[in-house]
């Protein structure tokens, strides 16, 4: 295999890996069916979770900014139907608060920057920085 040829497979992997590296993770599931009636227990399970989340400080304090108070999200929890509530806590398993997928890409960027240093150093290639 020629020179010019294996350069261009390499870096064709090169940018291959870069694009699955960097493409965003999709999670698969089931549709949650359009008539959901929920038990009482079932109910108040998924109220319990609701209010684990809406008890953490950084959502407490945001719905204060807002301008609601805890008896205001209550009440509007309690008005909630069966099909509400179920779409509600099956969101609240989607939601990432906090998460650092920022430090996910620095990481990819920089093994690939590592993976580009290998494979200078292993070629005896050098770079030559001139003004």
């Amino acid at each position: 295999m020629g020179t010019p040829m294996k350069k261009c497979i390499i870096w064709y992997l090169v940018a291959a890996m870069f694009i699955i590296g960097v493409a965003p993770r999709v999670y698969a599931g089931f549709s949650p069916s359009e008539g959901v009636a929920l038990s009482s227990a079932e109910r108040a399970s998924e109220l319990e979770q609701i209010q684990k989340f809406l008890e953490m400080k950084i959502v407490r304090e945001r719905l204060r900014e807002l301008g609601l108070s805890p008896d205001d999200i209550q009440a509007r929890l309690n008005q909630f139907s069966d099909r509400q509530l179920h779409q509600l806590a099956l969101k609240l398993d989607d939601l990432k608060v906090g998460a650092d997928e920022g430090l996910i890409i620095v990481l990819l960027l920089l093994a690939v920057v590592i993976m580009v240093v290998i494979y200078l150093q292993a070629t005896g290639h050098q770079v030559v920085v001139k003004k």
